[in-house]
């Protein structure tokens, strides 16, 4: 399917890598105009001052892709509090503080707009040692259904994506994933290895294939669909 965002603005967050480098990407060969909103610019997406610095700069959006995130890997009994608060604190605060700039500038521009937030299969399928990032994805599909009857008087459809696994860099923020690196022998040996052990498909996604989903979700070809969450983990929930 080809995508023609010629004259529309995104605001994508966490933009420099993975899901969210591919969808600012696709987005600008669309045609649109992306507002980058990154850590490795000095951006904090769990700062509300940052965001009110920025609201100028966010006055034509029409399009918003909420991606930034963190991820960590810990059973409960050992999660480190310090810990739970900063990905709490990215995957949730900054998301809802994206959501919020987004909708508002939305609204105040008056001519509707289209967001999909980044949420993940560990917020519906429950698996042991991911307490943390599972319950930040699991709140953000439901924020983000509310979300979409909140914005659909304005004309604004929000959706979530629920990936499973996606060949990205937060991998390598997991330790057990480093253990695998190890024991497997390189990175990619280790992606393999997981992927066929967790999914009906036997391979996980790549950053491009989400980017064109979410794309999808944005597009006037999903005009109805609003408040959904697609799911694209390889059959791994089934």
């Amino acid at each position: 399917m080809t995508f023609d965002f010629s004259g529309r603005t995104a605001l994508v967050t966490g933009d420099t890598s993975g899901i969210g480098l591919a969808a600012a990407n696709a987005l600008r060969t669309a045609g649109a105009t992306v507002i980058g909103i990154d850590r490795s610019r000095g951006d904090d997406v769990a700062d509300p001052d940052m965001w009110q610095r920025r609201a100028d700069d966010l006055a034509e959006v029409d399009l918003a892709v909420v991606n930034a995130g963190v991820s960590d890997a810990a059973p409960i009994v050992d999660i480190e509090f310090e810990a739970w608060r900063r990905l709490l604190a990215v995957n949730l605060d900054g998301a809802m503080l994206s959501l919020q700039a987004a909708m508002r500038a939305m609204i105040a521009r008056g001519r509707g707009g289209s967001i999909v937030t980044t949420a993940s299969i560990a917020g519906i399928k429950a698996e042991p040692g991911v307490g943390a990032y599972g319950a930040s994805k699991a709140a953000l599909i439901q924020l983000s259904k509310i979300a979409a009857k909140e914005g659909a008087p304005h004309g604004i459809r929000v959706n979530a994506i629920a990936p499973g696994g996606v060949d990205t860099p937060i991998w390598d923020e997991m330790p057990f994933f480093a253990d695998l690196v190890t024991s497997e022998g390189s990175r990619d040996a280790a992606m393999a290895a997981m992927a066929k052990m967790a999914t009906p498909l036997g391979r996980y996604a790549t950053p491009d294939e989400i980017a064109s989903q979410i794309l999808f979700l944005l597009s006037d070809a999903a005009a109805t669909i609003t408040g959904s969450v697609l799911t694209s983990d390889g059959g791994y929930s089934l």
